[in-house]
């Protein structure tokens, strides 16, 4: 295993409770230097694959399913043409990511993206041949996607972002 690769299994101790605190403190911080830099910081993921090759990162917002808080999550981007697709992959964990369940609730938001504000778009799930065709575009971007669905029972959700009017 090289210095920056991941394990072929899940590593111990993904799915405690300090590691998920440890995440969300990490992503706050990531949203809070996004934005106070449109992007110039906080825009590439450099962890993982993205080492030699950051990846592109936006914001999603979501509107929480339960509460209707607005929440902003960073995640990684494939573009898809005039769209932008993400994947649910929480890491490999066992569970689908808080901000997916969001998405299903509330399909209409807005992303943030470097040099770029409130982009308003529309969330669905890619499924059969578009997942398919989709999913190995996603591992070339960022390789470590595939070793996240070696380490989880579920598929993981590939979601489209499908740029809209802005609300009136």
């Amino acid at each position: 295993m090289g210095r920056f690769s991941l394990p072929e299994q899940a590593p111990q101790g993904l799915a405690s409770p300090a590691a998920a605190r440890a995440i969300k403190v990490m992503s706050r911080a990531q949203v809070r230097v996004f934005k106070l830099t449109g992007g110039r910081v906080g825009g590439k993921w450099r962890v993982g694959a993205g080492f030699r090759e950051p990846v592109p990162t936006l914001l999603l917002e979501h509107r929480g399913r339960k509460t209707g808080r607005l929440f902003t999550t960073p995640l990684l981007y494939l573009e898809d043409g005039d769209d932008l697709v993400v994947v649910a992959s929480q890491g490999g964990l066992p569970d689908n990511p808080q901000w997916y369940r969001n998405l299903l609730a509330a399909p209409d938001t807005r992303v943030h993206l470097p040099r770029r504000r409130d982009v308003p778009v529309r969330a669905r799930e890619a499924t059969g041949a578009e997942r398919d065709a989709l999913w190995p575009r996603l591992v070339a971007l960022y390789a470590d996607f595939a070793k996240y669905a070696a380490w989880t029972d579920r598929e993981i959700p590939v979601v489209v972002l499908a740029s809209r009017p802005p609300a009136s």
